[in-house]
């Protein structure tokens, strides 16, 4: 019952995800005045993210509930607008269906004992999810992390890391965080500054300040950009060698740090203590 659960909400949520990142990109856009001039029709308060209605992306037409159940609107429609036949973007489908994934998948292997402590650090690292799949698919639309998410979810996280040392009752969990912001928000300030934010982003170092924050755990915080640097790389290879990739080719590293987290998160303990063991550590 609970994955039913789990799987409906991240569902639901995966469709919010599509409306939230279009709603900020156009919101941005009409501040930038880039906007089309289907968009610029569109009052502010069309594109509200609490009070805007669904819309189709294309012909910008009001969307029916009939249009907006998750995946199975997307089906019956072919992929394509019920009213300006254009097609609709596997990304919405998609995203759905990965959310739900991990809305589950996060259930199933929560590291966690679930007790009240436990529970409400599953409940947030929800939340987190949400931030974090808009995140990913912004990055890889528009190369940008934009602070309208990241903030948000920055104070989620810090309010949990305050929870999380208050009801361990111990300074060494204060000191633990700390050093795992250092880690992860550090090197990439560090990187940034030295190279004058051609190397990274400011968004990328908001987002490790962010991922410091969750993790609250200074070796989980260097696994991470240990496994986004892995996955970065399993990503550029193929494209250097079919000479898609090169030197000035600009990659968005924020889906791999997500991606790293999400898996840190989930198994990092573990991850840490085989490698422990591996190298005939104390664990």
């Amino acid at each position: 019952m609970v994955y039913i659960i789990l799987l409906f909400l991240g569902l639901m949520f995966g469709s919010f995800v599509n409306a939230l990142v279009w709603r900020l990109h156009m919101q941005a856009s009409r501040k930038q005045k880039v906007e089309s001039k289907k968009s610029n029709n569109l009052k502010s308060s069309d594109l509200s993210i609490i009070k805007g209605r669904s819309m189709c992306p294309g012909c910008k037409h009001e969307l029916s509930a009939k249009d907006l159940v998750p995946v199975f609107s997307w089906l019956t429609l072919g992929g394509r607008c019920r009213y300006c036949k254009k097609p609709i973007s596997w990304q919405y489908p998609l995203v759905e269906l990965f959310t739900a994934f991990l809305f589950v998948f996060s259930f199933f292997f929560w590291p966690l004992e679930w007790n009240t402590y436990g529970v409400i650090n599953f409940v947030v690292w929800l939340i987190i999810i949400v931030g974090f799949m808009s995140l990913i698919i912004y990055d890889l639309k528009w190369m940008l992390l934009p602070n309208r998410i990241v903030f948000p979810l920055i104070v989620i996280s810090v309010l949990l890391a305050v929870f999380n040392i208050l009801s361990n009752e111990s300074l060494s969990n204060l000191y633990q965080t700390v050093m795992s912001v250092a880690v992860a928000g550090g090197i990439f300030y560090l990187l940034f500054v030295i190279s004058g934010g051609k190397w990274i982003g400011g968004g990328d170092v908001k987002l490790g300040l962010l991922i410091g924050l969750i993790l609250g755990d200074p070796y989980l915080a260097f696994l991470v950009l240990f496994i986004a640097s892995l996955l970065g790389t399993l990503y550029i290879l193929p494209g250097i060698l079919l000479k898609r990739v090169n030197p000035r080719s600009r990659i968005p590293f924020g889906p791999f740090l997500i991606m790293a987290t999400i898996i840190v998160q989930l198994f990092g303990l573990s991850l840490v203590e085989w490698y422990k063991s591996m190298l005939y550590l104390e664990v």
